[in-house]
Order: structure tokens, then C-alpha cells, then sequence
């Protein structure tokens, strides 16, 4: 089963906290308020009733005859008396009682036994002026816990939303970390005067950069190391292997040994590019004249269709070697016919092949990677990573996607791959930075 997640900002969990422990604690206060002032009014209005029937019993007590007394609702042996109050005589020389009603004001008793046995008491509702203070005192603590809730909840939205701005800063510079912009530091993009966990995010974050950035360059530089070292022994059995007398085994000595050259070659390459240091030598050029003219030389069968010409500033050197690569690529593991289609600033490589491998598509070239089990005579895979290091040099988008048949013809099992060169609207600059083109997907 499928859980349902759900999804809510920082701000809104901290506003909801807030809002619901301040609605705890406003309900719990106007409970304790709205108990201790209604018991305060009782015990005033039960001293009230009782010093009335004190004076009720002194003047029937010194009256000649003994008469109850008319003012205060006074009542000798009254029938209605509760009999809670009666129990409470029994023990005390006088008492009083609140009977509540469900729904209504309660009633306040007040009794005092004589000295024949009688019993003289008053009671009377809880007095109006009573009830509406109450009334009063318990709207306003309402209108105060709900505005303690929405204070609290601003508050929170204040709070969490400052939290979750320095989040997403934090957030959006470790994206640009991972997509290889390196010098961007995490705690510069959060910045701001308030010190809390984010900036120890922040921190972490930039010492795991540079700590993957100090051991990148030091398996690079062992790459270049490595390569050039090799790059004299390769070139001397290169020139031993001219030497040797013609025949099939002298053959597959000099394909092996350049084959050697070529992949030391590469690795360097990919060593520089990894470096970024490489920096393009610009040159205006018409993008469509340019391609046709040189794939024409590369490779002949390749069909080539400008559907719109442009100019743009590029590295021709650099746009030779991606175009190179491309067809190289689409020759070893495509199918004919290759085809490329140049529309303004971009340009599209297309083969009738099985198609890029599912884990190209999803994470990009990988040197030493060919999508192949058995990957002899089929390259070492540092094609297509020359080709994205060299279109990043240039500030250009390479893409790779298979082209979809709704309707696949007899014999026809297969869709081909299509990779997407999208140069600049506007060229790299000295330092090397340059504006990445938005680009809708292909």
C-alpha cells in the first residue's frame, strides 16, 4: 500500500505548533479565570446573603411577637429548604448552599437554626449584575485566546518563514554544488545576521564540497600523471611497431599501439576538461555552413538538412571535435542512416540504432562505460564525456534522448538515439562563465 505523504513548509509547521500550544495554554487559562471568578462572585454573594439573614434573626429574635421579618425573602421552616443545606445545620450554627440548575442561574440558600428548632432562611437566584459580569468576562476571554491563537500563528509564520528562506538558500547553492558549480559556498548564499543550525548546515555542506573537490583533483591529476607518463612509451612502440617487416601480426601491433595513443590521448583530454581550465578561442562562424562542410569531410553518408542558418561566436575547434565524437558514436553502436538537422543554434544528431542506454539517459556520459557487455573493438566509452566536457567549455547544452515510432515499420525494431547540441545565445566569457540558454526540452 501507498502511504499518503503530506507535504507542508517549515513555516507552516512552526505556525501550527505555535498556534496549537497557544490555544492550549489560552484554554487553560480561561478555564482557571472563568472557575476562580465565578467561585470569587459566590463567595461574595454567599457572605451577602448570610449577614442578611443575621440581620433577619436579630430582629425576629428581639421582636414582641416573634414575627419573620419581610424584607430579604426571609422564611421560617421553609419546605423547599435542600436537603444538603438541612444536613449542613446539623453540624453548624449556620450555612450556606449553592443549588445549581442545568441550563440556569443557581440559587443561593442561607440558614440559620433557632432555638426552638426552627430553621430561618433566605435564598434567591445569583444575582443578574452577577451573571452578566460573567457573561462579559467570558466573551472577552474567548476573543483573547483567539487572538492569542492568531498571534501565535503570525508569529510562527514570521519565525518559520525566516527559517525556511535560509533552508532554501541552503537548498538551492548545494543544487548548484551538485550539478558541479564548485565554487559556490553554502554559507554565503544563507548569509543573513541570525546564527542558528542552518549556518552548521551550512558549514557541513562546504567542507563535504571541499573535501570531494581536494580528492576530484588529486584523481585527476594522478589521471593526468598517469597518461602522460605514458604518452612517451606509447609514442616510441608506435614507432617500433612502423618498423616492422609488413605482415597480418605487424598489423595488429600498430592497431594496437594506436589504438593505445588514441585512448592516452583522450584520458588527457578528459583530464584537462575536468580541470576547468579550458577556454574557448572564439570565432564567429554561420553555424549550418560550418557543420555541413565539416561532416562532409568527416563522414560523407551522413545526410545534413539546415533548416535555418545562424551565426554564432563559438570555438570552431572545439564544435569539430563534439560533432566528431557524435558521428564516431552514432557509427560504432547506431544504425544508418545518420542524420543531422541544424535550426538556428541547434543542432541535432540522429541515428536509426538501438538507441542511447536507459543509464546514459538518466545519469549522463560515463567514462569507460559503452552500454556493452563485451566491449571489444567497441571504444572505451570517453567519447560522449569528451563531447558534454568540451560542449560545457563552449557554454552549450548536450542532451541525449531515443526517438519515439508510434508506428514501427516490418523489420524496423528499433528507435534511435538523438543527442541535442544547444549553443549560447551568448559566448563564454575570459573567465569562463557564460548564460545558459532556457531551453524547453527537446
Amino acid at each position: 500500500m501507498t502511504r499518503l505523504a503530506l507535504r507542508t513548509g517549515v513555516r507552516w509547521k512552526i505556525s501550527f505548533a505555535i498556534a496549537g500550544v497557544g490555544a492550549l495554554i489560552a484554554f487553560a487559562l480561561s478555564l482557571v479565570v472563568h472557575n476562580s471568578a465565578r467561585v470569587s462572585m459566590l463567595d461574595n454573594a454567599r457572605d451577602l446573603y448570610m449577614d442578611r439573614l443575621t440581620l433577619a434573626q436579630r430582629v425576629y429574635e428581639t421582636s414582641k411577637p416573634k414575627t419573620v421579618p419581610k424584607f430579604g425573602g426571609a422564611k421560617l421552616n421553609d419546605p423547599a429548604l435542600p436537603r444538603e443545606l438541612r444536613h449542613l445545620l446539623e453540624t453548624d450554627h449556620e450555612a450556606t448552599f449553592v443549588q445549581a440548575h442545568h441550563g440556569g442561574s443557581p440559587e443561593i440558600w442561607a440558614a440559620v437554626p433557632l432555638g426552638n428548632g426552627d430553621v430561618l432562611s433566605l435564598h434567591s437566584r445569583f444575582p443578574t449584575r452577577s451573571a452578566a459580569i460573567m457573561k462579559a468576562l467570558d466573551r472577552a476571554l474567548v476573543i483573547g485566546s483567539v487572538s492569542v491563537v492568531f498571534a501565535g500563528s503570525a508569529l510562527g509564520v514570521l519565525i518559520g518563514g525566516q527559517l525556511s528562506r535560509r533552508l532554501r538558500k541552503a537548498a538551492a547553492a548545494a543544487g548548484k554544488v551538485a550539478q558541479g558549480n564548485t565554487e559556490v559556498r553554502v554559507g554565503e548564499a544563507v548569509g543573513g545576521v541570525v546564527r542558528d543550525e542552518t549556518d552548521e548546515l551550512a558549514r557541513a555542506v562546504d567542507a563535504l564540497t571541499d573535501a570531494l573537490n581536494s580528492r576530484i583533483e588529486a584523481e585527476r591529476r594522478v589521471t593526468a600523471d598517469i597518461a602522460h607518463e605514458l604518452r612517451t612509451p606509447v609514442t616510441g612502440l608506435l614507432t617500433a611497431a612502423e618498423l616492422l617487416p609488413p605482415g597480418r601480426p605487424s598489423e595488429l601491433v600498430r592497431d594496437r599501439a594506436q589504438a593505445m595513443r588514441t585512448l592516452v590521448e583522450d584520458v588527457l583530454e578528459v583530464a584537462r576538461l575536468d580541470g576547468a581550465s579550458e577556454r574557448a578561442e572564439l570565432q564567429e562562424i554561420a553555424l549550418g555552413e560550418f557543420v555541413s562542410r565539416r561532416v562532409s569531410v568527416l563522414d560523407p553518408t551522413v545526410v545534413i538538412r539546415v533548416v535555418h542558418e545562424s551565426w554564432v561566436n563559438t570555438d570552431p575547434r572545439r564544435l569539430e571535435r563534439i560533432l566528431g565524437n557524435l558521428l564516431a558514436n552514432a557509427a560504432k553502436h547506431g544504425g544508418t542512416p545518420v542524420e543531422i538537422t541544424v535550426e538556428g543554434r541547434v543542432v541535432r544528431i540522429r541515428d536509426h540504432g538501438p538507441g542511447f542506454p536507459e543509464a546514459l539517459l538518466h545519469e549522463g556520459p560515463s567514462r569507460f562505460r559503452t552500454g556493452a557487455s563485451d566491449r571489444a573493438g567497441q571504444g572505451h566509452g570517453l567519447g560522449l564525456t569528451i563531447a558534454a566536457g568540451q560542449a560545457r567549455v563552449l557554454g552549450a547544452r548536450l542532451t541525449f534522448r531515443n526517438a519515439n515510432h508510434d508506428v514501427t515499420g516490418p523489420g524496423d525494431g528499433t528507435s534511435g538515439a538523438i543527442a541535442v547540441l544547444w549553443l549560447p545565445e551568448h559566448a563564454p566569457t575570459n573567465s569562463g562563465s557564460f548564460a545558459l540558454p532556457q531551453l524547453a526540452g527537446d
